[in-house]
């Protein structure tokens, strides 16, 4: 499955963002789907994810609960991760990522993820 991440930009704080992220390939619903982000100097870290089938199942990093939503469309392949209420903190490349085997404990952990995108920059401006 290869991945592919868009949607990011530049933007002032209290501005919105939609992030994509298009599958090539493969029954994409039995996928798992998780965003990640990694700031320059940090380490890279979870966003959200959304369960496989119907995406009944959100979850959320603590700070960006409240503020972004994760949602899929099986039809067209696509996960998207729409961001309001953007902060300067939120500023990093944000990556998608798809597991086929990934349990509820594990949406967490990026090592469990088998296939990645290659990254969309964010920039929120104070």
């Amino acid at each position: 499955v290869q991945l592919q991440a868009s949607g990011g930009g530049l933007v002032q704080a209290g501005g919105s963002l939609r992030l994509s992220c298009a599958a090539s390939e493969g029954t994409f619903s039995s996928y798992v789907v998780g965003w990640f982000r990694q700031a320059p100097g940090k380490e890279r870290e979870f966003v959200a994810a959304i369960n496989r089938g119907s995406g009944s199942a959100t979850y959320y990093a603590d700070s960006v609960k409240g503020r972004f939503t994760i949602s899929r469309d099986n039809a067209k392949k696509a996960v998207y991760l729409q961001m309001n209420s953007l902060k300067p903190e939120d500023t990093a490349v944000y990556y998608c990522a798809a597991g086929a085997r990934i349990i509820v404990s594990a949406v967490y952990l990026s090592d469990h993820y088998d296939y990645w995108g290659q990254g969309t920059q964010v920039t929120v401006s104070s």
